[in-house]
C-alpha cells in the first residue's frame, strides 16, 4: 500500500514529510523542556536554567529527528556526510532559536512558555530545512 504523498513530486513530498517529522520534533521538544522546567524546579523565564531547559528538549529530539529525515523525508541512508550536514545544520538552527527565544520573551512575556517555543522552533525549523535540502541527496544508480 502506497502513502498518498508518494503520489506527489520528490521536492513537495520531502518538505512535507519534513514538516511532519518537524511538527512531531517540535512538540517532542517542547515536552521535553516542560518536563525540564519541573525537574529545574520552574526557573523564571530568562534564568540561565530556562535555557538548559530548552537545550535538554533540543537534544532528546535531535537522535530520532535524524533517522527519520534520512529514511522517511528524503529516502537516504545514514552516513557520515548527511550526519555532519545534520549536525551542522541543527548547530545553526540551536543558535537561531537561542537568538530568538529571549527575543520572543520579550515580545509576548504573557505567553505560555510553550506558544514561545513553538514560534522560536517553527522559525528555526524552516531554516534547517532548507540546509539540509544540501546534505540529504539520494544516490544515484
Amino acid at each position: 500500500m502506497r502513502l498518498p504523498s508518494s503520489y506527489l513530486p520528490d521536492k513537495v513530498r520531502s518538505a512535507l514529510r519534513f514538516t511532519v517529522i518537524g511538527t512531531t520534533g517540535m512538540f517532542v521538544q517542547t515536552w521535553v523542556f516542560k518536563a525540564a522546567l519541573w525537574a529545574l524546579g520552574q526557573p523564571e523565564k530568562g534564568v540561565a536554567l530556562y535555557y538548559v531547559a530548552f537545550a535538554i528538549g533540543y537534544l532528546v529530539e535531535i537522535v530520532p529527528n535524524y533517522l527519520f529525515l534520512n529514511w522517511y523525508a528524503f529516502g537516504t541512508r545514514p552516513s557520515l556526510k548527511n550526519a555532519g550536514g545534520f549536525l551542522s545544520a541543527r548547530a545553526v538552527n540551536l543558535i537561531i532559536q537561542f537568538a530568538l527565544l529571549p527575543l520572543a520573551i520579550e515580545l509576548w512575556p504573557e505567553w505560555k512558555e510553550e506558544y514561545i517555543s513553538y514560534v522560536v522552533i517553527f522559525i528555526g525549523g524552516c531554516i534547517n530545512y532548507l540546509i539540509c535540502l544540501i546534505f540529504f541527496k539520494k544516490e544515484e544508480k
